[in-house]
C-alpha cells in the first residue's frame, strides 16, 4: 500500500492542475520535463511556475522534497529561498516608508543605536543598496570559525557587527554585497513597529496577497508543514545540508511557487504598495552620487544594476528583473520579463540543481521570437601556465604563533609543515596557505571563503599580526599573542 500512495502522489506531482489550453504551452511544458527528467522518487527536485500574460501556464513539482519520508515536490512544498527573499525585506522598508513611520534617506543608528561610529553615516538606502560599506556577515562568520549548520540567530549577527571597527569601504560609494545590510533593514522594522519582522511582513504583504503558505521564518526550530529538505550528492549518496538559521531579512523567506506567482502578479496590478511605490521598487539603486549601482558587467557587455534586493539587466537584448538565491543546498531563482509579462520561479532542494541550466532555457520556450541570438566573443589568448620559481626572504617560521581578533572573539595558530605554513583553527579543518608573496598569502577551506592575508611588521621588522580580507570583509586585523 505504501509503494501505491507513493505513486499517486508521485502522479498527482507530474500533473500541473491546470489547462494548458495554447498548442504552445503544451509544447513548452514538454520541453520543461525534459530540463528536469533527472529528478525522480530516488532525487531531490524542484518546483516550477510560468506566469504569461497574467496567468499561470505551467505549475509542476519534479523529485522529492523529503527523501527520508518519500515526499514529493509539489506547486504546494514550501522552500526557503535564500537571497530571493531579500526583494520582499525592501519591498517591506518601501511600505514602512510609505506609511511616513521612517525615511530611506534616516542614518541606521538613529534605530540601531549599538552601531559603532564610522565617522561616515550610513542610511537606510545604503543598506538596501548594498553600498553601506558594512562587512558581510557570512563573510564574518566563516573567518570567526563558522561551520554549516551552526545555529545563527539576528541577535548574534547584531552582537558581531556592534564590534566591528571598520567599514569595507566609505557608504555611498560603491557596491558590496551585504547580506548584514538586509538584517538590519529587518531590524530596523521590528524597533519602528514594535511587531517581529515575521509579523509585520504577514500583516502588510502575504495576508493581503493570499500568500497562506509564506513567512519569514525567525526559528529555525518551528514546525512548517509541507517543507522541503535539502540535499547534496557526495560520492554517490544525497546528504541532508542543514540550516538552522534563525535570522530573517537577508533570507529565510519560506514560501511555494503558487504563493510567488501572487507576489509577480502583484507588480502587474498591485494589491500591496501603490503604483508609484512600485515603480520606484522597480529603479536601480544609486550610489550617492548619483550614478546607477553595478554589480557587474560580464563578459558580453550589458551591464547588472542592483536594485533593492533584485538586478537589472537585459537576456539577450530583453529586459529582465531577477535574483536568485543559494542556502544550504537550497537552489532558487526568480525572474521577471516585465515587458513580455513573464515571470519565471524555480525552487530546489538540490544542490546540484544549476547544472541542469533550465532557468534561461525555459525563458526561451516562451519568448523566442524576442531574444537576440548572442555571438560569442573570441576568446583571448590565455597567459603563459609557466611560472618561474620565486624566492622569498622571510622565513616562514617567522609568522609561526598564536593571533587573535577582538572584532571577531577567535584565534588562528601557525604552523610550518615541511615547506608549507598551515592556518588552524579549533573549529575548522586546517588550511595549507599558498604563498603569493614574501608576507602574502591566499588560502580557501571547506568551510572558509577564499581570503587573502598579509602578515604585518612593527618597524624591528618582526611579525606583529596579520590583515586578512575575503569577498565581504576588507583588511579585518589580528594580532600576534604569543
Amino acid at each position: 500500500m505504501r509503494e501505491i500512495a507513493l505513486l499517486l502522489s508521485l502522479l498527482s506531482a507530474c500533473f500541473p492542475a491546470f489547462c494548458q489550453d495554447a498548442p504552445a504551452d503544451v509544447e513548452a511544458g514538454r520541453k520543461i520535463d525534459s530540463l528536469f527528467a533527472a529528478y525522480n522518487s530516488q532525487t531531490p527536485g524542484a518546483a516550477v511556475a510560468i506566469v504569461k500574460d497574467g496567468k499561470v501556464v505551467f505549475r509542476k513539482g519534479y523529485g522529492m522534497a523529503d527523501l527520508d519520508h518519500d515526499i514529493p515536490v509539489t506547486p504546494q512544498t514550501v522552500f526557503n529561498i535564500a537571497s530571493v527573499s531579500k526583494q520582499f525585506t525592501a519591498f517591506a522598508v518601501y511600505l514602512l516608508a510609505g506609511e511616513g513611520r521612517i525615511s530611506l534617506e534616516d542614518d541606521i543608528r538613529k534605530y540601531i543605536t549599538e552601531l559603532p561610529d564610522y565617522g561616515s553615516v550610513i542610511r537606510v538606502k545604503h543598506l538596501l543598496g548594498h553600498t553601506s560599506g558594512l562587512r558581510d556577515q557570512a563573510a564574518i562568520g566563516s573567518l570567526a570559525g563558522n561551520r554549516q549548520g551552526d545555529v545563527s540567530t539576528t541577535g548574534q549577527v547584531l552582537q558581531l557587527m556592534a564590534r566591528q571597527r571598520n567599514l569595507n569601504f566609505t557608504p555611498g560609494t560603491a557596491f558590496g554585497y551585504c547580506n548584514t545590510g538586509y538584517t538590519l533593514l529587518a531590524e530596523i522594522i521590528h524597533r519602528v513597529t514594535g511587531q517581529s519582522f515575521a509579523a509585520y511582513t504577514e500583516e502588510k504583504i502575504f495576508r493581503p496577497l493570499g500568500m497562506a503558505s509564506t513567512q519569514f521564518c525567525d526559528n529555525y526550530g518551528k514546525v512548517v508543514k509541507h517543507k522541503a529538505a535539502s540535499y547534496e550528492l557526495i560520492n554517490g549518496a544525497y546528504y541532508h545540508q542543514p540550516l538552522n538559521v534563525s535570522n530573517p531579512g537577508p533570507s529565510n523567506l519560506l514560501t511555494t511557487v503558487d504563493d510567488l506567482v501572487k507576489w509577480v502578479l502583484n507588480f502587474e496590478h498591485p494589491v500591496v504598495g501603490t503604483p508609484a511605490l512600485i515603480k520606484a521598487f522597480n529603479e536601480a539603486s544609486c550610489l550617492d552620487n548619483g550614478r546607477k549601482v553595478v554589480l557587474r558587467i560580464p563578459g558580453d557587455g550589458d551591464t547588472i544594476f542592483h536594485a533593492k534586493g533584485q538586478n537589472l539587466w537585459k537576456y539577450k537584448g530583453v529586459d529582465v528583473i531577477s535574483h536568485g538565491g543559494h542556502a544550504a543546498a537550497f537552489r532558487t531563482f526568480m525572474g521577471r520579463f516585465p515587458g513580455e509579462r513573464l515571470a519565471i520561479i524555480a525552487l530546489s532542494n538540490d544542490e546540484h540543481n544549476e547544472r541542469l541550466n533550465a532557468r534561461w532555457q525555459m525563458a526561451g520556450f516562451y519568448i523566442k521570437d524576442k531574444l537576440k541570438e548572442e555571438t560569442p566573443s573570441a576568446a583571448a589568448p590565455g597567459p603563459s601556465t609557466s611560472t618561474p620559481a620565486v624566492s622569498y626572504p622571510s622565513n616562514l617560521e617567522e609568522f609561526a604563533g598564536g593571533y587573535y581578533s577582538e572584532e571577531l572573539g577567535t584565534s588562528y595558530t601557525f604552523v610550518v609543515r615541511g615547506n608549507v605554513l598551515v592556518m588552524t583553527h579549533l573549529r575548522l579543518e586546517d588550511i595549507v596557505l599558498k604563498r603569493v608573496g614574501d608576507h602574502k598569502f591566499s588560502g580557501a577551506g571547506p568551510e572558509t571563503f577564499a581570503f587573502e592575508m598579509e602578515f604585518l611588521e612593527n618597524e624591528k621588522h618582526v611579525v606583529t599580526g596579520f590583515a586578512i580580507s575575503n569577498f565581504g570583509v576588507k583588511q579585518l586585523k589580528f594580532i600576534k599573542v604569543k
